[in-house]
């Protein structure tokens, strides 16, 4: 969860800036494509290094490769370099049944055939993602551990069913990132500080960093994370993978805890375009649990597979978002780089495009955040039943003021009392803050200008390169970002990989109306194909800027 208006809204320093970060462009890029030799120290070479989900099944349909040795070499991986070498620390727990699950899926395969195109594809999910087995699911929060839900969250249903090994869970920013106004991001109580790959003192930015980290660096096939407001698609941007924010109601958020009723939503994250859309095909689906799954006009699922048109631009009208650009001119740099090559592949542009609404949604965003978070949360810790530690987002402050050394060495719970504070979604104050959410996000936003230039989708950075992690500090914003739109409106938001500024990576943003993502998916993976920008990690401990 991106914190710019919570930090604005809690110090009382007007509009802070949007999520990103500080860099310059090098003279000496890293190597394009994905396939740069990893720089860093005690990082071995991996054999899956960047391999493509439909290549890994392949393999194993041909039989020169098993879901087992592909679970095992993963875990090995995290041997080499989650936990030793340079310590990413991305994953929180590993699923101590994986290589069972694999075994058994190897076993279906041989008898039967495989169940899809994730059938033996190992998968790691953020722990804010409930399952019912012997994993924890805790938002990163030591206040959590113990607690077991009853059953699986809808969307790991959905990857069980599609033959997925569900590999274990993500460190994140604890409670995605909805505790303070000060904190770190990639830094949770359970977890410890998630590191960047690309530069291991730098940012991986939340709250799915352990998602967009462990995806990067090869730990996992693809991973899960979720978004309220930033938390897929800047990790993603920020660590150089795909990253999508699905329309809210695409994909079930039953059994994920929560922070919006309104906002939240989980998401795939991945090295490709193909990949997230193949994770995205899996998880999404109507479920009972979750009335918002019930907005979209058809039940029938979508192979969002089938969208991936290497010609989309040609043709395509798309708005270029100036004041999304921040203040980064290296960044900047890189935007005007993708615009040429848009028009190059044969895009209409409208540039600029101005959304009157786009810096009037924080405030009345943010309030709503409040109502919605302590209203959330305690209705999913009733759902973990009477033997629960923790029954209410009050027991949650308290367990953290008596733990104060072990979950607040950093940063304290000031959203936290904000929220407690507040009183039920019956609320005039809440409705209103809703009302105009919804207004200016989309009606008078995304909606009024896709109208107005008949655009397939909206163009802008994603966020600013990784800044360094900063622990005394906090995280540290420097103006450039796309996020909060599409997140208040609940609209599809697609990030991909775009180039890098000093070799840290930066993603460029499609998003678009409500269900829009089989159009965006198309366009996403034809501007990755035309530009083939994404950078694989280098594990570098710190930018040398004088070299």
């Amino acid at each position: 969860m991106k914190r710019r208006e919570f930090i604005a809204a809690a110090l009382g320093a007007g509009t802070a800036a949007t999520a990103g970060g500080c860099g310059s462009p090098s003279s000496k890029g890293p190597e394009r494509g994905g396939r740069a030799p990893a720089a860093g120290a005690g990082v071995p070479e991996f054999e899956y290094a960047g391999a493509a989900i439909a290549d890994l099944q392949r393999a194993q349909s041909q039989s020169r490769l098993t879901a087992h040795a592909l679970t095992a070499a993963y875990l090995a991986r995290m041997d080499a370099i989650d936990i030793a070498g340079p310590r990413l620390a991305s994953v929180i727990e590993r699923n101590p049944d994986a290589l069972a699950i694999a075994d058994a899926l190897d076993r279906e395969r041989k008898a039967r055939g495989a169940r899809g195109p994730l059938h033996g594809i190992p998968i790691l999910i953020k722990d804010n993602i409930a399952t019912s087995d012997r994993m924890e699911t805790t938002a990163g929060s030591l206040a959590l551990v113990g607690s077991k839900p009853q059953r699986d969250a809808f969307l790991v249903k959905r990857l069980r069913e599609a033959g997925a090994v569900l590999l274990g869970k993500t460190n994140l920013s604890e409670w995605a990132n909805f505790r303070s106004t000060r904190s770190t991001s990639g830094w949770s109580g359970r977890g410890g500080q998630t590191r960047n790959p690309h530069v291991l003192d730098r940012n991986p930015c939340g709250s799915s960093s352990g998602s967009a980290v462990a995806a990067s660096a090869d730990l996992c096939a693809a991973a899960v994370g979720t978004e309220t407001d930033g938390s897929v698609v800047a990790p993603a941007s920020i660590c150089g993978v795909v990253g999508i924010k699905p329309t809210v109601g695409l994909v079930s958020r039953s059994g994920i805890i929560p922070i919006s009723a309104t906002q939240d939503t989980a998401g795939p994250m991945a090295r490709t375009v193909a990949d997230a859309a193949a994770l995205l095909t899996a998880i999404a689906g109507v479920d009972d649990q979750d009335a918002a799954t019930g907005r979209r006009k058809s039940r029938e699922s979508v192979n969002y597979a089938s969208y991936l048109d290497v010609h989309a631009l040609r043709g395509a009208r798309l708005g270029i978002v100036r004041k999304m650009f921040g203040r980064n001119e290296h960044v900047a740099n890189v935007m005007e780089e993708l615009i040429a090559l848009f028009k190059q592949q044969g895009a209409e542009l409208i540039d600029p495009v101005e959304i009157p609404t786009l810096r009037d949604v924080d405030g009345p965003e943010f309030e709503v955040l409040l109502y919605e978070f302590k209203s959330g949360l305690n209705k999913y810790l009733t759902l973990l039943g009477p033997a629960a530690p923790r029954k209410t987002l009050e027991d949650v402050i308290a367990f953290n003021n008596t733990n104060r050394d072990r979950e607040m060495p950093y940063f304290a719970q000031e959203i936290f009392l904000r929220s407690q504070e507040k009183g039920p979604l019956t609320s005039k104050e809440y409705l209103k803050a809703l009302q105009l959410c919804r207004r200016l996000a989309a009606r008078d936003g995304i909606d009024a200008v896709i109208g107005k230039h008949k655009l397939d989708a909206l163009i802008a950075p994603t966020t600013d390169p990784a800044y360094p992690t900063d622990l005394v500090n906090g995280d540290h914003y420097t103006g450039g970002g796309a996020s909060t739109l599409p997140a208040v409106a609940g609209y599809p938001h697609i990030t991909v990989p775009a180039g890098d500024v000093f070799g840290l990576p930066v993603g460029v943003s499609f998003f678009g109306a409500a269900w829009s993502e089989a159009r965006l998916i198309s366009l996403a993976y034809s501007f990755e194909q035309a530009a083939k920008r994404r950078i694989a990690p280098r594990f570098l401990p710190t930018l040398d800027l004088q070299a």
